[in-house]
């Protein structure tokens, strides 16, 4: 199929609205393959105006007369409005964003066009491979090693090729074990926590069923997790189903560790919102920050009644009590729900985050985002298919990956001198993950990637981040590395909607982001002062 087929109009006269801080602009509205673009008068600034069509979540028409309105809700959750002249044009404009902006094709979207100016083919897809952390946990203990049982997929289509498992445990007992879990996600290594001698695994459901199926391998893997950690050492299940819907997967084939056949191990239930109810709470807080007419009372009620902040406040929870099992009672922790490749990533990246200091640099944060969700098999193409606009709601799609971002978010409001990167890193990471000029979120894991060739046929989004222009946006001015654990509290008092991100298409620049800049300005002066100064200055005799 060829996108010409798809673009009904050439190009039509247009006025665009981007927001309550931004002028009108107009110009001449086109579409491509890929692209809205507006390009101004010759009386306007030069620079073209564009969005990539795959950022389009819902379109809107009207025709008034001779002319027409197009209202944009984009997945970024911004809003536009293009104000155009002539209704065949507005009929026809609108018909090809729709069609344009729904391709399933992988293959055939932007990220296999787009070649930027600076970056090669293959840049940055080598940062964050899974031997890179196995030398981390390498230099502490002898107790794990790199496995590539699953180099060609076969034991498990969700998770990448190497994998960290216990050193006393063969291929072939993983293989049996992989067999006896969901999606094939038998336990490896999440992340080793070196002063405790603890880890953090991660895991699909046992598949028990109803005649409360046992695998010997599964159980030996477990019990020897235990004997590498420190003497004595004991083990917690995290398990983000509550009892009844545990109790509800055993009917149909999935389950829970029976206690007897995992000594060592005891079964904690917390149960995380998932699919279809997590979607739904964040469409209605959407819905909520958009209506400007509403008052505060009104405000307050569908802002609790969408359980949005309830949410992170489970999620956090959930995270502490992983983080403070290892590193205040010395104990390993596995974590699981059903298919292990939504909740389960959500508390073991938030777990590291917590005790892990170079996980809150920016290159371990961008590590542990490769690593815990991308590599891990968080299905981005299904999961991120739509945001809070659009009217089609499919059971697969649900914000997990944002409500991760949030949880981040509200360590850094909690702690803001402890994070290397700042608001606008997770700004971008949510733009990205729903529309994007880049492959880093292409595809639901490594097995799909690996089909399309997106490593070698895409540019990496980390490529795109380390440009200097970029690491302003980025970066933390205030940050101080901090070796300690941070401890946030998930009271419903020090939790704060994210503003920035949910009220961004809405609202003014608030003071405090006024004074982020001003920060940033007095930081950069600094620096140019300081290197600005003589080199033997300091040498020099003090009067």
């Amino acid at each position: 199929m060829e996108f010409a087929e798809l673009i009904r109009t050439g190009q039509a006269q247009a006025e665009l609205l981007r927001g309550p801080e931004e002028p009108p602009l107009r110009g001449t509205l086109c579409i491509t393959g890929h692209h809205l673009l507006l390009s101004p008068g010759p009386q306007a600034t030069p620079d073209l105006w564009l969005l990539l069509l795959r950022n389009v979540d819902s379109i809107e028409k009207r025709i008034a007369g001779d002319s027409g309105t197009i209202t944009l809700r984009c997945k970024d959750l911004r809003v536009l409005q293009l104000d155009i002249e002539g209704v065949e044009a507005t009929l026809d404009i609108a018909r090809s964003i729709e069609a344009l902006s729904s391709l399933e094709s992988v293959i055939t979207s932007f990220p296999f066009f787009y070649r930027p100016k600076g970056l090669r083919l293959g840049d940055a897809w080598h940062f964050h491979p899974p031997e890179c952390y196995y030398k981390r946990v390498a230099r502490e203990t002898n107790a794990w090693r790199l496995s590539e049982a699953n180099e060609d997929f076969s034991l498990c289509p969700s998770y990448p090729r190497a994998v960290i498992v216990p050193r006393a445990v063969e291929d072939s007992a993983l293989a049996r074990s992989a067999r006896f879990r969901q999606g094939g996600r038998f336990p490896v290594l999440s992340y080793y926590h070196a002063p405790s001698g603890t880890v953090l695994l991660r895991a699909g459901q046992p598949l028990t069923g109803p005649q409360k199926r046992r695998c010997s391998e599964d159980e030996e893997l477990l019990r020897v997790v235990l004997a590498g950690a420190r003497p004595g050492a004991r083990g917690f299940i995290v398990d983000t189903r509550s009892p009844q819907a545990a109790k509800q997967a055993r009917m149909t084939g999935g389950g829970t560790e029976a206690k007897a056949a995992y000594p060592g191990w005891k079964r904690l239930h917390r149960p995380l919102e998932r699919g279809r109810p997590l979607q739904e709470s964040f469409v209605h807080l959407v819905e909520a920050c958009g209506d400007l007419e509403q008052s505060m009372d009104r405000w307050l009620n569908r802002l609790e009644s969408c359980r949005w902040l309830s949410h992170v406040k489970e999620t956090l929870s959930t995270a502490c009590l992983a983080a403070q099992s290892m590193e205040q009672e010395g104990a390993c922790v596995l974590v699981h729900g059903a298919d292990g490749t939504d909740s389960t990533l959500l508390i073991t990246s938030l777990a590291q985050l917590i005790l892990d200091p170079l996980s809150r640099t920016m290159a371990g944060f961008q590590e542990l985002i490769e690593r815990e969700w991308i590599q891990a098999g968080h299905p981005f193409q299904l999961r991120c298919a739509h945001s809070a606009f659009s009217h089609a709601r499919p059971k697969h799609e649900a914000p997990t990956f944002l409500l991760f971002l949030d949880c981040v978010w509200q360590l850094g409001r909690q702690f803001p001198l402890s994070l290397e990167f700042g608001e606008g890193m997770l700004l971008a990471l949510f733009d990205h993950a729903y529309a994007s000029p880049f492959g880093t979120f292409l595809c639901n894991n490594e097995k799909e990637r690996c089909l399309c060739e997106v490593r070698t046929r895409t540019h990496s989004l980390w490529s795109g981040l380390s440009q200097p222009k970029e690491q302003r946006k980025l970066r933390n001015p205030l940050y101080v590395p901090n070796p300690l654990a941070i401890w946030p509290s998930a009271e419903p008092q020090s939790l704060r909607l994210w503003q920035g991100l949910f009220l961004r298409g809405t609202r003014l620049p608030e003071p405090s982001e006024v004074a982020w800049e001003k920060v940033w300005q007095i930081v950069t002066d600094q620096e140019k002062t300081e290197g600005s100064q003589p080199t033997d200055s300091a040498s020099e005799p003090r009067p």
